[in-house]
């Protein structure tokens, strides 16, 4: 049944206030968890907690000013001078003033009894670089967090209050980062029909479940070795980074920046797979998960050999033994995912959003946002080509 014209930006705008509210909650429980652990003089993770905290939201601010930087200086008209933007900026507030004003926006395209062409394509130009800084902010502090919270737990043998509602607000945190992302790349394209129930629900399952035991086996290897846990992450680190580099990518507008974007890729990489260019994209993911796994290994085998340092009541066996079979489930689905529900890329007349052709003059004098676009061509690989090439054949979008 398809959506009427106000019901599409109505659900649109619910999903950015749960979003922001989730951002929200995550972020006063990382917050109430240092107060905690400053009271009771556990200053080092205090320190830790903090230190995530910090380098996230100025990796988050970042991307957030070079983008408003690189953005068309006519398509913002109503933002504050360029002043105030940098002192929100500086004092951490852009994601927030980003939320915000997409939210605005939403509201805006809600209360048109028919909404406009450009107006809607401006909401979905802002909720992209929204959906991007969440994913992004998942991967920088979200999951670091989490890992960290389970380091302790499994270092100290029992988990207070606060670490559970952390560890839970973490989990929704990952999770509505993974389905938003998901929700904003088939926004990129032209022709959108919707996303089904079976395939998002599929979709986050088997990020998920492949990332979660990941984020054990890095905590029980913190929880074991705190010492080398920073180097072992270094070393993985440069050489994803290193991967990164070798495939080319040219997401931000200038070389600085882009080595920054590529960095946080490498963050990513690190816990779970990121697609950043195109071609090959099976190869690059089998070499992604075979390189992961293999390190994931060596830390389950590490860990044990030494769990007689861990605390006891740490039930290890049970937890390894979910985090293997939740492993083999992820990977079935991601399987499942991508042989039978990945949406399809047929470059036809937008049916949802209003009859607008994929070359037409109107649709491309409306916002694009150019970022999200070419992490959408790199999902779905054949759309570059049917762009530039319409008419010549269909494209299945399976990677």
């Amino acid at each position: 049944m398809p959506w009427s014209p106000r019901a599409a930006p109505l659900r649109d705008l619910v999903l950015g206030v749960l979003g922001t509210a989730a951002f929200l909650l995550d972020l006063g429980t990382d917050l109430w968890a240092f107060v905690q652990y400053v009271l009771s003089g556990r200053y080092l993770w205090a320190a830790l907690v903090l230190a995530l905290l910090l380098l996230a939201s100025v990796a988050l601010q970042f991307f957030s000013w070079v983008w408003l930087r690189a953005d068309p200086a006519d398509l913002h008209g109503s933002q504050p001078s360029g002043r105030c933007l940098a002192l929100l900026h500086l004092l951490q507030l852009g994601y927030l003033y980003r939320c915000v004003t997409g939210l605005q926006q939403g509201l805006l395209v809600w209360r048109q009894e028919v909404p406009s062409e450009f107006d809607m394509a401006y909401a979905d130009f802002l909720s992209l670089d929204i959906s991007m800084l969440r994913l992004f902010e998942t991967f920088l502090e979200t999951t670091p967090q989490l890992t960290l919270v389970l380091a302790i737990v499994l270092q100290s043998g029992q988990a207070e209050y606060y670490q559970w509602l952390g560890i839970c607000t973490s989990f929704l945190g990952i999770s509505w980062a993974l389905l938003d992302y998901h929700r904003a790349l088939r926004t990129c394209l032209p022709s959108k029909p919707l996303l089904g129930l079976g395939s998002s629900v599929v979709y986050f399952l088997w990020n998920l479940l492949l990332l979660w035991p990941r984020v054990l086996v890095v905590a029980l290897f913190s929880a074991l070795f705190p010492r080398y846990v920073a180097l072992h992450f270094l070393g993985l680190w440069l050489v994803l980074l290193l991967w990164v580099w070798l495939q080319g990518t040219y997401f931000m507008p200038d070389p600085c920046s882009e080595w920054l974007y590529r960095a946080t890729v490498a963050t990513i990489l690190y816990f779970s797979w990121f697609n950043v260019a195109e071609g090959h994209t099976r190869g690059r993911a089998t070499i992604h998960l075979v390189f992961l796994l293999s390190d994931s290994c060596l830390l389950v085998v590490t860990g044990v050999t030494h769990n007689t340092w861990l605390p006891r009541g740490i039930p290890l066996q049970m937890l390894l033994s979910v985090g293997a079979s939740s492993f083999l489930l992820g990977l079935v689905l991601r399987l499942v995912y991508y042989r039978w529900l990945h949406p399809s890329c047929r470059w036809e007349p937008d049916q949802v959003d209003g009859d607008r052709g994929l070359l037409s003059l109107e649709w491309c004098q409306l916002p694009q946002n150019r970022r999200m676009n070419q992490l959408a061509q790199n999902f779905f690989p054949k759309a570059k080509d049917e762009t530039v090439s319409s008419g010549k054949g269909e494209v299945n979008g399976v990677i």
